[in-house]
């Protein structure tokens, strides 16, 4: 780096970079809520591709609800309840996923609030996809979150924020908030799923990219009863898209590490840069469903269920 750039970073923020390749995404999302609540620093984590498919649902998501339970229990198919809201997806080797997770002063005119860490998140992104495709942010409708991995201080509830006089933000209660998430679009097919936490002091974005996908893996999805409007009830495969078809998977992670540049000052760190921040002991959010949990959820939606469930 040149000494006038070297002058033009000083003041900005450390932001630690950790590259992973086909980091497990049950290990990828317990690191991710480690770092957030039990250090203060910024990170960068890349994973280019998860070691096997799985599926990964917000935390208030309801299998029977998202998934075709019968497939996915009969192919063992591993689900887990992510510590995040947002929607639910199947990740594989295909997918790459980028975690950025930050004080809340440590980006410029960046609140601790959902819209405007996506709004900053969508200019970096802009930034990657200069040129490539045509990139928006798309609205995905409300997602529900329990009031914890939403936030963690607000005033008192009821609390209503908007971005302009009549468009609301997101709502909160005491025990749940809702939460406007938009998806990373080329066009209008999908290919970037976001989902955030908001403590204090910090906050969590972390985004999976469709870089590639099995079309099969995509049957294990119900279309979700509250869709987004611009999906037009495309069923999975219509709906989203391949970031392959629009540049390498290199160039992708490459373009992001570097727009991240213009607003940190990035530092490359290792797994052993990682492990050593760690406390010992911390209870994560995240978790393995269980094959009887999975089946206790497809059994409830068979016919007879309800009306016995009624009876009692």
């Amino acid at each position: 780096m040149g000494l006038l750039r070297q002058s033009e970073k000083l003041g900005l923020p450390l932001m630690n970079l950790v590259r992973f390749k086909g980091m497990p995404i049950l290990d990828q999302l317990n690191l991710e809520e480690k770092l957030l609540r039990t250090t203060s620093d910024n990170w960068c984590i890349v994973n280019d591709g998860a070691n096997a498919p799985t599926v990964v649902m917000g935390v208030s998501g309801k299998p029977a609800e998202l998934l075709e339970l019968e497939s996915v229990i009969g192919d063992n198919v591993p689900v887990i309840k992510r510590f995040t809201g947002g929607g639910t997806v199947i990740v594989d080797e295909g997918t790459i996923f980028v975690t950025l997770i930050c004080n809340k002063d440590a980006v410029p005119k960046v609140q601790p609030y959902p819209r405007s860490i996506m709004s900053w998140s969508g200019k970096l992104y802009d930034e990657v996809f200069q040129g490539i495709g045509d990139f928006q942010l798309r609205e995905n409708g409300k997602q529900k979150l329990s009031i914890r991995n939403c936030f963690e201080t607000l005033p008192s509830p009821p609390h209503y924020l908007f971005a302009s006089a009549m468009q609301p933000i997101f709502q909160c209660s005491k025990s749940w908030c809702f939460v406007l998430l938009p998806d990373y679009v080329f066009g209008n097919r999908k290919f970037g799923g976001n989902a955030q936490s908001i403590t204090k002091d910090r906050w969590i974005h972390h985004t999976s990219f469709l870089w590639d996908y099995e079309d099969r893996n995509m049957t294990y999805l119900k279309l979700p009863s509250r869709a987004p409007e611009y999906r037009s009830a495309r069923d999975h495969t219509e709906f989203v898209c391949r970031m392959r078809e629009y540049l390498q998977r290199s160039a992708f992670i490459d373009k992001t590490i570097k727009a991240l540049d213009n607003y940190f000052m990035v530092q490359p760190a290792t797994p052993a840069d990682v492990n050593s921040c760690q406390v010992a002991k911390f209870a994560h959010s995240t978790r393995l469903l269980s094959k009887q949990e999975l089946e206790d959820a497809c059994s409830s939606t068979k016919p007879g269920t309800i009306a016995q469930s009624a009876s009692i």
